[in-house]
């Protein structure tokens, strides 16, 4: 492929830059991801004070001071609060409430008389009213600009010193000394440097909305992700009514968090009690159906696991795994063929977490297992039961993290029998109102159907 004089080729998924067109990048190993961009012209290059060696002792620890977003969820997932000259990269598929969530976000801290600029690349000024007349009454502190042009919105953030910023969305931004197109590699790259800088050198905290691809990536470089200080994914089915906000970096928090909203007509709603959430409408005496417990972060989530194992009618059974890891799913069916005994080799096999919630933590392993053979047997487990743990290759039953968290939240909600790993139950204290079944392997926990 010939290449275009003063143009270089960019990866799209990690952005490497070459001379020529690869097939295979070979810094991500991608295929057919390379794309010809014109290059940036450099100008001249300004003089700088070198930077000098300093020790840890010398370098002043003030606390960072948060800004609340008036959302408990999101502050959760952030850490805490918005950090002053952060920047944070918000992805989510189309029609996902991204928008929504910012406006909402806006609206909070202009009652918090924070000054606000809200700037739409996408929607014209009506649309967003439209938006933020379901949402509540706003106040002046609030600034609306539909602008594509970066160059123009430096000027105006200079201009009215905002606290916060909202970019809606960065595909749509342009600058004026890059020749490609708005949403290309390039201008992708170069937008976001120039909201870094001043972000960093304003002090002020800017939110970026970012597409997603059919692959679930940030639509553009990969090299978007480093550039930013936090990043946020807000996922869930279009089509219900929950949304699950996870952060995938932090510099200033954990990345284990995780936010539950619930779309409402007036907007998203906060979730306060997710387990309870999700075990809304559980069948009471069904095989095949039962309850575990998942940490997201220091937030145990009680949800219902569901498994269907019948007779194929073909030679090769079909497996399923909705919510879960599929071969985490075949993993275990394999442990009970060779430990337990069972006959699944001639069975479908379908696993789902009610709700649509997407989940991979290790501690569903024994509650997988346990409806499992619930529904092979065609018992069912008592509806006031939960359990939790790990499952080795050997059959054995793991000890999991905060086991002590997951137990009070089973007793939170009603539930009077956990069965849970022998080596967790040793290290618990003893609780009021719920009774602590151990088990070292699979068979144990099997016996208790």
């Amino acid at each position: 492929m010939a290449k275009a004089k003063g143009s270089m080729f960019f990866c799209k998924e990690c952005g490497y830059e070459s001379a020529k067109w690869m097939g295979q990048c070979p810094g991500c190993k991608e295929w057919n991801t390379f794309v010809e961009e014109p290059a940036i012209k450099k100008g001249n290059k300004i003089q700088r004070v070198s930077a000098q060696a300093t020790t840890l002792a010398n370098i002043s620890m003030a606390q960072e001071e948060r800004i609340s977003t008036g959302m408990e969820e999101l502050d959760r997932v952030l850490g805490g609060g918005i950090i002053s000259g952060s920047l944070v990269l918000v992805g989510g598929d189309p029609g996902i409430g991204k928008s929504t969530l910012l406006l909402q976000v806006c609206r909070n801290l202009s009652l918090l008389q924070k000054r606000v600029l809200y700037i739409s690349g996408e929607e014209s000024l009506k649309q967003i009213k439209l938006r933020a007349m379901r949402i509540g009454e706003f106040n002046d502190n609030l600034l609306l600009l539909c602008e594509t042009n970066l160059d123009t919105i430096e000027k105006t953030i200079k201009e009215v010193s905002p606290d916060v910023v909202m970019i809606d969305s960065i595909q749509t931004m342009y600058r004026e000394e890059v020749s490609s197109a708005p949403g290309s590699v390039s201008q992708v790259r170069e937008s976001t440097n120039v909201l870094m800088q001043i972000a960093k050198g304003m002090g002020i905290s800017i939110f970026i909305v970012g597409h997603v691809t059919k692959e679930g990536v940030v639509a553009g470089p990969r090299v978007l992700e480093h550039m930013v200080d936090t990043v946020l994914y807000f996922e869930g089915d279009r089509h219900a009514s929950y949304r699950i906000l996870r952060g995938v970096k932090n510099r200033f928090g954990s990345t284990n968090e995780m936010g539950v909203f619930e779309m409402r007509e007036s907007g998203l709603c906060e979730v306060k009690n997710p387990s309870e959430f999700m075990l809304d409408g559980r069948p009471e005496d069904a095989s095949g159906s039962v309850v575990a417990c998942s940490m997201e972060g220091t937030r145990p989530m009680l949800l219902e696991i569901q498994a269907l194992i019948c007779r194929t009618n073909f030679g090769m059974p079909r497996r399923t795994a909705n919510g879960t890891d599929y071969n985490r799913v075949n993993l275990l069916m394999a442990v009970l063929e060779k430990r337990v005994g069972l006959s699944l080799s001639d069975c479908d096999a379908y696993v789902n977490l009610a709700g649509g919630i997407k989940i991979n933590e290790p501690a569903l392993d024994l509650a997988i297992v346990m409806a499992i053979v619930s529904s092979y047997k065609n018992r069912n487990l008592d509806a006031k039961t939960i359990c939790f743990g790990e499952v080795g290759l050997s059959g054995e039953v793991r000890g999991v993290s905060q086991a002590q968290l997951r137990v009070q939240e089973a007793i939170k909600l009603g539930f009077d029998t956990c069965i849970l790993p022998q080596v967790s139950l040793d290290s618990l204290q003893s609780k009021k109102g719920i009774k602590l079944i151990g088990v070292g392997n699979v068979k144990e926990a099997i016996m208790l159907i």
